[in-house]
């Protein structure tokens, strides 16, 4: 058992029966009543964000989670297939449980979530940054830099992702996975 001091950044929960990840959290004592905690918490299956207020004290359930690295291998019918890095064990997730799979491509390090006690896979994680190439875009114009307009470009994954006017087909770019947007240019 933790107390709502204990809440950190991707602390992992049991929460409405749930498993739930703590993705961003605030420490509230205002002047007048007692101190609370306001969090937002992604459910582990499904991915789906909710705002909760703690008030201070209350009492939470931690789950015990390990990260394990893995490398993607395939995609097939059933889902997506990963090796352990460590064991060479194979690991199939369903779709739901691999968010921002069409960022990734053979090859790729990722981090899979597993449940300590049951030893259940529970999500992937992709890293927060990664570098593809464009297959195609629109060719820019020369000039088109003064704006901070953007235009839409295939990346090599079957992705599309929102870049500048200035960058060009076949180029290589760095895609913030948290957000779905163009990051800088790969030299």
């Amino acid at each position: 058992m933790a107390t709502t001091a204990d809440i950190r950044n991707g602390v992992c929960m049991e929460f409405n029966n749930d498993l739930y990840v703590v993705i961003d959290f605030q420490h509230v004592k205002p002047g007048k009543g007692p101190a609370f905690v306001r969090t937002k918490l992604r459910n582990i299956k499904t991915g789906k964000v909710i705002d909760n207020t703690f008030s201070a004290g209350h009492k939470i359930v931690t789950a015990r989670v390990e990260q394990r690295p893995h490398q993607f291998i395939y995609k097939d019918d059933l889902g997506y297939n990963f090796m352990d890095m460590n064991t060479f064990e194979q690991v199939s997730l369903e779709e739901h449980m691999v968010p921002f799979a069409d960022l990734m491509k053979e090859g790729q390090e990722v981090t899979i979530l597993f449940h300590a006690e049951t030893e259940s896979p529970l999500t992937c994680e992709i890293p927060p940054f990664v570098e593809l190439t464009i297959t195609y875009t629109e060719p820019g114009l020369k000039g088109d830099t003064a704006t901070n307009a953007s235009k839409p470009a295939i990346v090599e994954t079957g992705a599309t992702i929102q870049v500048p006017l200035f960058i060009g087909q076949d180029e290589k770019i760095k895609v913030d996975t948290r957000t779905y947007s163009y990051a800088e240019r790969v030299k």
